[in-house]
């Protein structure tokens, strides 16, 4: 299924005057407040983030999934529901593959129905958390830490030719997430482990083309819960350090033990030059990957501020890579991550109201209530207004989630794709 301007404005008519009603009144109030609204609006308009192949079916648990119906069977479908998505959005012009999951036999066509819908391909994804079928060695015990060169050479070779799957799409960046780790006490020495994985990521980084980055994701447990290899941003920042300076640090939000103060940790990276991008979710104790801003928006926004202020101010840092990494398991897939999008542009607007040099003044000097006042300020306006007159401007619904259900858009996948198909991945 795929939508055109006429589905869009058909949905938008009898929004539009509620929605200039509060726009005009909205932009005329920061107008007087020095702030450069057609500015906000142009950067939200620019502001895409990528949707996850593994997410446009249906969520998981351990102990079951189940299915919302009409899900997509194949890479094509996958692209196509990020179309409709996109369409309605107009903020998901990206999509992130996962290998073996997403494994084609023409990329050449993948790339030309992605290009149709206006979709670029963003980092792609290695898999060696699971075996997979007709691999000759197991990552039971760890993939590029195993201590089997053998296993370690296998690993290094998929990451290999999942660079050259992305090469052949356009991407520009490898994303390597471990679940290597030990369950137990003294199952694993920790510093061989470590040794291990720095010397396998230095062997993919050599094969990195040269205008690609390799991020490095990290993460404190699961589905290994004693320890992890790469545990921290610390422990990340290290190995990138010492792969080169295409090798980044990525932010996955529910990647943290409780209560950490992430905004602290873009913070440091972007002094040094060394975040490469975000997976966005939410979370209540641990990685439960819900809908981002579902549960901490306050925390998501305070992580757009220090990312605002980064941006404009740490010129050493490389453009950042955006994703979504969530599941939704009950669900509709699309609404979720249409929810997600939508909570991501709140706060990234949010954030582009504060006052930057008056914060800076305050902090000078020590004011901490005006520190608060301002920030607060930002975050208690109702922004909605400017990321609706971005989608409008670039050809999107007012209220991507309306248009979604009053197009009957999942009721029509079920009608093409039928109950029982299955998305591939989790």
């Amino acid at each position: 299924m795929q939508l055109n301007d006429q589905h869009i404005q058909h949905t938008n008519n009898n929004k539009l005057k509620n929605h200039n009603e509060n726009y005009t009144f909205l932009a005329h109030k920061l107008s007087k407040s020095d702030h450069n609204v057609s500015e906000i609006i142009s950067k939200l308009s620019q502001f895409q983030v990528a949707i996850p192949s593994w997410a446009l079916g249906a969520g998981g648990t351990r102990f079951g999934r189940f299915s919302y119906h009409g899900e997509p069977s194949n890479l094509e479908q996958k692209i196509e529901d990020i179309g409709i998505i996109h369409a309605l959005t107009q903020t998901a012009g990206a999509v992130s593959l996962h290998i073996p999951w997403d494994a084609s036999n023409d990329y050449n066509a993948i790339k030309e129905l992605a290009t149709s819908l206006d979709i670029r391909f963003d980092a792609v994804n290695s898999n060696t958390f699971q075996d997979q079928e007709g691999a000759k060695e197991s990552y039971k015990y760890g993939s590029l830490s195993n201590t089997s060169r053998a296993v370690r050479e296998q690993a290094i070779r998929h990451n290999i030719d999942v660079i050259d799957i992305g090469n052949k799409l356009g991407s520009k960046s490898l994303t390597v997430w471990l679940a290597d780790g030990s369950s137990f006490p003294g199952q694993n020495n920790y510093q061989t482990a470590l040794q291990h994985t720095q010397d396998s990521l230095k062997s993919i980084y050599k094969h990195l083309p040269s205008d690609w980055n390799m991020l490095i994701e990290y993460k404190p447990y699961e589905p290994n819960f004693y320890s992890t290899v790469i545990q921290d941003w610390g422990t990340s920042f290290m190995l990138a350090n010492e792969c080169g300076e295409k090798a980044l640090s990525l932010v996955d939000l529910g990647h943290h033990l409780p209560n950490s103060n992430i905004e602290q940790i873009v913070s440091t990276l972007m002094l040094k030059g060394k975040l490469g991008g975000f997976h966005f979710n939410d979370s209540k104790y641990g990685d439960d990957d819900l809908t981002v801003g579902s549960i901490k928006p306050y925390a998501l926004f305070l992580i757009f501020n220090e990312l605002v202020y980064g941006i404009k101010n740490n010129p050493q840092n490389p453009e950042l890579s955006w994703m979504i990494d969530a599941s939704h398991n009950i669900k509709d897939p699309l609404e979720d991550l249409i929810q997600s999008l939508e909570a991501i542009q709140e706060a990234y607007a949010k954030a582009l109201l504060i006052d930057q040099d008056s914060l800076r003044a305050a902090q000078l000097i020590n004011d901490v209530v005006q520190c608060q006042e301002i920030l607060q300020s930002a975050y208690r306006t109702d922004v909605r207004p400017l990321i609706e007159r971005a989608r409008l401007n670039s050809g999107g619904a007012l209220s991507p989630i309306d248009a979604y259900r009053s197009l009957d858009i999942r009721n029509e996948l079920i009608k093409e794709r039928g109950k029982h198909t299955v998305a591939t991945g989790l």
